[in-house]
């Protein structure tokens, strides 16, 4: 398999998949010490200092924390500064998002992670429908649908299912974009909350992309309309129903001729995993 601009072996996916594993544990620690009246801006910090502190020494983004309404991205639109964590405070039942997108030496990772202090219907509604996105993704992607195709059917999913396909006011509209490994580099600087050495990867993935037709940003556009490239892939389908949003973001593989989730054992999934078991007793 191979990713602008490095190639990327099974060591390096375990490389990517332990750093993953790493986010959604400082995401779920985070989540499980909230309490009422926490600002979005003390979440987020408690998620930078407890990455900084497992070893994390860049960032693809910083921190990210959003709460109530805000799960909903209403008015949220391209790079408007409602995105960056605010100072609304958690309430009882309250939905809240996680994300955080940490680089330990040359490796990303990428992750979303909702959760409720409390019980919110709404919230574990739209869980349950992210179930039925993972699969659709994974499967068309795998029929060798173009990566705008892809998206579309996304899209088709959730007008099927009553919600809003939220992931639409992040910047470029796009239901995922390609990580790769960065250059090393003893400089490490934010910009708007992105790191720098990732914004340049990124710029670098687009100007290679647009010689071969194809894009690192991958929504429902013409620039996507294209066969999936091979390359690590962060994806995160946002749903929103009224003021509920709800989330996940994780790695997919793409192969030259096949593709995979990159970890099958992660919070959303084990949660369907339980639903699905309490069904069945």
């Amino acid at each position: 398999m191979t990713t602008t601009p490095h190639t990327l072996d099974q060591l390096d996916l375990e490389h990517f998949k332990t750093l993953q594993r790493l986010a959604y544990d400082c995401a779920e620690t985070i989540a499980a010490g909230l309490q009422p009246g926490v600002t979005e801006r003390e979440a987020a910090q408690a998620m930078k200092v407890w990455l900084q502190e497992h070893g994390v020494d860049d960032w693809f983004h910083q921190p990210f924390a959003w709460f109530g309404d805000r799960t909903a991205f209403r008015g949220f639109s391209g790079f408007n500064p409602r995105f960056y964590p605010s100072g609304r405070r958690l309430q009882e039942n309250m939905p809240f998002i996680l994300d955080c997108a940490p680089v330990m030496n040359e490796v990303v990772a990428d992750i979303g992670y909702s959760g409720c202090l409390g019980n919110n219907p709404t919230l574990d509604m739209l869980m349950n429908d992210l179930a039925q996105h993972r699969s659709l993704i994974l499967e068309k992607i795998r029929a060798r649908w173009s990566m705008a195709e892809v998206s579309r059917a996304v899209d088709e999913l959730c007008r099927q299912q009553g919600v809003e396909p939220r992931h639409k006011a992040y910047p470029f509209s796009v239901l995922a974009h390609q990580v790769g490994r960065l250059r090393e580099s003893r400089t490490k600087f934010s910009v708007g909350r992105f790191g720098l050495r990732s914004l340049n990867w990124l710029t670098r993935a687009s100007w290679r992309s647009r010689q071969q037709g194809t894009s690192p940003l991958w929504s429902s556009g013409k620039r996507s309309d294209h066969a999936p490239v091979p390359g690590l892939w962060a994806v995160e389908p946002h749903l929103g129903f009224g003021d509920v949003g709800a989330k996940f973001e994780e790695l997919l593989v793409i192969t030259e001729h096949d593709a995979y989730w990159l970890d099958d054992d992660l919070p959303h999934v084990q949660r369907w995993q339980r639903v699905l078991q309490n069904q069945v007793a």
